[in-house]
């Protein structure tokens, strides 16, 4: 019987509620498979700092660096904000994904065919919508050198953020994007800013040349105003979409809007030997301790998790129809309720999903 050792690291606000029932979904699949889960946690985030000074303390890196893979929840929230930069708490996630080598971000958005309405977008537009956004994950504006705040004696500042991009980096995540893309709709859409950046401008040379190696599967290139314009107007047209690191932080938050709600959208983050496994909406502060957020996000985390990092298929693809089935019955927490539907919490809807995952095996 396999044994995997997963670290678990439900950081701040509704992370440390929606994890909880990912975890309990893994368990099932478990007892399902024969599959033997070791789940160690650790602290990450706003909740390292306050109790140990730290936004990545080194033995939850240790943790995770000897893990098959990571769970994690999110990280931030208001207590924190006026922290010094390199002591806020999105710096324990940043050097995770810098530690490991994590340099490609999947984020699925699917519209599913009960929750057409739950998106603010006409019916129309978002009927159908299936893409999945790659993004760069650890160079560009938020790794690049030099960067950092210069103050003079009239008290006026200048800030410095550096993009920076190799040829490296660059090709490495764009097969990344023609790999999955050849397991999808064999459709490529590179995003650039091409007209006004030098690095769009490498970015776009190599992606051109990697497509070469790849002669099933299409690719264009599109602006990343246009991009944004798009995925609102006619979403249906993408399949795969690659880009660098700002620009897939908003156009993958964008893409939520087509899906209804954040709470549906899970994300792997890959390249390294460890994956990582979270839920894209944040820590919800708003809403946190309530018991009420969305925990499908996570829970499709961990079926990324399953098939990324153990290449368990049917496994995963049954977490995904156990959310298909919940849903199809109505069950919908806060911010996909709509008149009609069943409205429960985030324990509920976790243990209605952990039921249909169960009847499976």
């Amino acid at each position: 019987m396999a044994t995997y050792r997963i670290a678990v690291l439900p950081g701040d606000g509704v992370g440390q509620e929606v994890t909880p029932e990912a975890v309990r979904v893994l368990q099932a699949v478990g007892k399902g498979t024969g599959v033997h889960f070791e789940f160690e946690q650790a602290l990450c985030g706003g909740a390292a700092i306050d109790a140990t000074g730290q936004p990545l303390p080194p033995e939850t890196l240790k943790l995770c660096q000897g893990a098959r893979a990571i769970l994690f929840g999110a990280v931030g929230g208001p207590k924190w904000d006026h922290a010094p930069q390199e002591q806020r708490p999105e710096r324990g996630l940043l050097a995770l994904r810098k530690e490991l080598d994590l340099y490609a971000n999947l984020r699925p958005a699917t519209c599913f065919p009960m929750l057409v309405d739950a998106s603010p977008l006409k019916r129309e537009v978002v009927e159908g919508t299936d893409l999945m956004v790659i993004r760069e994950l650890t160079g560009g504006l938020y790794f690049g050198e030099p960067r950092g705040v210069e103050t003079f004696a009239d008290g006026s500042a200048r800030a410095v953020n550096t993009m920076a991009y190799t040829s490296r980096e660059i090709e490495r995540v764009a097969r990344v994007a023609f790999d999955v893309a050849r397991k999808r709709r064999k459709r490529v859409t590179s995003v650039d800013k091409s007209n006004v950046l030098v690095v769009s401008q490498l970015w776009r040379q190599v992606v051109t040349r990697v497509a070469q190696d790849y002669p099933d599967v299409s690719l264009e290139h599109v602006l990343v105003d246009n991009c944004a314009m798009a995925l609102v107007q006619r979403p249906t047209q993408f399949d795969t979409i690659v880009t660098e690191n700002t620009f897939g932080d908003i156009l993958s938050d964008e893409a939520a809007i087509l899906a209804g709600s954040m709470g549906m959208l899970p994300s792997a983050s890959l390249g390294g030997t460890v994956g990582l496994y979270e839920p894209v909406h944040g820590t919800a502060p708003d809403i946190a301790g309530q018991g009420v957020a969305n925990p499908i996000a996570a829970i499709l985390s961990a079926g990324m998790l399953l098939r990324y990092s153990l290449d368990l298929v049917e496994a995963a693809a049954k977490v995904d129809r156990a959310v298909l089935r919940v849903l199809e019955q109505g069950y919908r927490t806060a911010d996909i309720a709509a008149p009609g539907t069943r409205r429960v919490g985030t324990r509920e809807m976790g243990e209605a999903i952990i039921k249909h995952v169960e009847a499976q095996f």
